[in-house]
């Protein structure tokens, strides 16, 4: 059979046109992506401060096209960050996704954790000058699938067991490996100079709901705003194929000569 001449291509164009232009029905299997989360960040050509009310539509219509693409069993992994003094705000963007998916799990993405009681203080945050509000040290990453009944591969992204004896007692924990659960603790570069992109995931997170959902033969995913490539470098590098979509043209050369790159390389630059 042919393969799709859409496969493994990164598209320089508006997500929701290509994906109308270019993607059928039910084709995709895995959607990770991270949109602009509308605070301010400072993009190459994208002005990230929509007035609300549109941002929202513009997601909506989004979620919409990717719930046309999407298989009936596939999962929709969707990630987005506040400002520390927004009140419920990617709330109602998960709400507004909702009109088209259901919420099957809701991830909380740590970036930094102390506890030293347990001398514990790790990972790295964007400190706010404010004497009202905390420092924000996690995102969301919203799991939206068709109908809300889709199998995961827990064990895919298990950890081992904090309590060993809890091995071959329980009638399901057969070997040192254990339900992860909501809470990742993901770090991520915060050197902006360095990063070719001012909002790149590490490519560990999108490795992870890849993973979660379950890895097979012919596995498609897909990113409506690929940035600097990350899902589909974390795609490859797990023997799926993938598509994606960004309108930034310096962003999408960056994405295209990454993927170029072998691992090793990339592991080198600390992507």
């Amino acid at each position: 059979m042919q393969r799709p001449d859409w496969l493994n291509r990164i598209y320089r164009e508006d997500c929701v046109e290509g994906m109308r232009q270019h993607l059928p029905d039910g084709c995709v299997d895995v959607v990770v992506t991270s949109p602009p989360y509308n605070i301010g960040v400072r993009y190459n050509s994208h002005k990230d401060d929509m007035p609300f009310e549109d941002y929202l539509d513009w997601m909506g219509q989004v979620a919409e096209e990717c719930c046309r693409v999407m298989k009936d069993k596939g999962s929709f992994f969707f990630n987005i960050g506040d400002k520390p003094s927004d009140e419920l705000r990617s709330l109602q963007v998960a709400q507004r996704i909702c009109e088209s998916f259901h919420l099957q799990n809701t991830f909380h993405w740590v970036k930094s954790i102390a506890a030293p009681e347990k001398d514990v203080n790790i990972g790295h945050y964007k400190p706010v000058n404010s004497h009202r509000f905390v420092n924000n040290c996690h995102e969301y990453i919203f799991h939206f699938t068709k109908d809300g009944n889709v199998t995961l591969d827990k064990l895919a992204i298990g950890v081992p067991y904090g309590d060993k004896s809890n091995i071959g007692r329980w009638k399901k924990a057969k070997k040192d490996v254990r339900d992860r659960g909501n809470t990742w603790f993901v770090p991520y570069r915060t050197v902006q100079s360095e990063k070719p992109h001012p909002a790149a995931f590490p490519v560990t997170l999108p490795e992870m709901c890849i993973k979660l959902h379950g890895v097979e033969d012919g596995l498609v995913v897909m990113d409506p705003f690929m940035g600097s490539g990350t899902t589909a470098f974390a795609a490859r590098g797990l023997g799926c194929d993938y598509v994606g979509f960004e309108m930034d043209e310096g962003y999408v050369e960056f994405a295209r000569t990454r993927l170029s790159e072998p691992r090793t390389r990339q592991s080198q630059l600390g992507f």
